[in-house]
């Protein structure tokens, strides 16, 4: 997988340095949500913006930053063919040093063993493109593609 890469913000794009708390990450995507790039969107392209950085964000808010909130710096670049994502956070690296796969369970499996969790990267892998992450010193990097159509 590659590396996330930088994006330098242009005018029209957006760099929001927020808390990664249940309080910070609604903030945070309200914010996101009203500027451009992502404010300028129609309004289902919007939703699914908001889907999957609510996603991402509250799992590095419950997971990277479990033992309390840290601070997650999100850039969104507008490019032609959709918004280009970077999150960069200071929290515990991904287990395996790489994002989970997010496969769905069997429609076979019973209700009492589906496992906890790992729906919400089901739902990133499938609404993002050029998905990536890594460890950069003390700092998580993903980085991904919101397509605006196609």
């Amino acid at each position: 997988m590659q590396p996330a890469r930088d994006v330098q913000p242009a005018d029209g794009d957006l760099r929001l340095t927020f808390l990664a708390s249940p309080f910070g990450v609604r903030d945070g995507l309200a914010q996101m949500l009203a500027a451009p790039p992502l404010g300028d969107l129609a309004p289902d392209l919007r939703g699914t913006a908001e889907l999957v950085l609510a996603e991402v964000l509250n799992n590095i808010a419950e997971h990277a930053y479990a033992a309390g909130p840290g601070p997650v710096t999100v850039t969104l670049t507008a490019e032609p063919g959709g918004t280009r994502c970077l999150v960069v956070d200071q929290g515990l690296a991904m287990p395996g040093g790489r994002v989970p796969v997010g496969n769905l369970p069997s429609a076979d499996t019973a209700v009492e063993d589906l496992p906890e969790g790992g729906f919400g990267w089901h739902l990133i892998h499938s609404l993002t493109r050029d998905l990536s992450y890594h460890r950069a010193g003390a700092c998580n990097r993903l980085g991904f593609l919101l397509p605006h159509g196609g």
